[in-house]
């Protein structure tokens, strides 16, 4: 089994910054990549980036410049680095994780709120 835990969300205005974290444990050795999604009010959960035990990294187009996802395998912490976000990220941001490539994330952190606003 694998734990996952976010932390790190909250109101942040446009053009800041916010930094949100993943903290992994139990079998986190078979983890084979770890990817942060979001959900608006009404809509799809999305990817919005993710990142391998090697540090391979993906990234939504709608954030691509502006986020940054890294690993710190000695924490075993996920961080998504969020700059100038805009109101259109709004929403509840989870980790997840997955042990195989191709397969779905099967293990998901319990949501952290981030609102963009002014």
């Amino acid at each position: 089994q694998v734990r996952l835990v976010e932390s790190g969300g909250g109101l942040v205005q446009p053009g800041g910054s916010l930094r949100l974290s993943c903290a992994a444990s139990g079998s986190i050795f078979r983890i084979y990549d770890m990817g942060w999604y979001r959900q608006a009010p009404g809509k799809e959960r999305q990817l919005v980036a993710a990142i391998t035990s090697g540090g391979g990294t993906n990234y939504a187009d709608s954030v691509k410049d502006r986020f940054i996802i890294s690993i710190d395998n000695v924490k075993n912490t996920v961080y998504l680095q969020m700059s100038s976000p805009k109101p259109e990220d709004t929403a509840v941001y989870y980790c997840a994780a997955r042990l195989a490539s191709g397969r779905e994330y099967g293990y998901w952190g319990q949501g952290t709120q981030v609102t963009v606003s002014s």
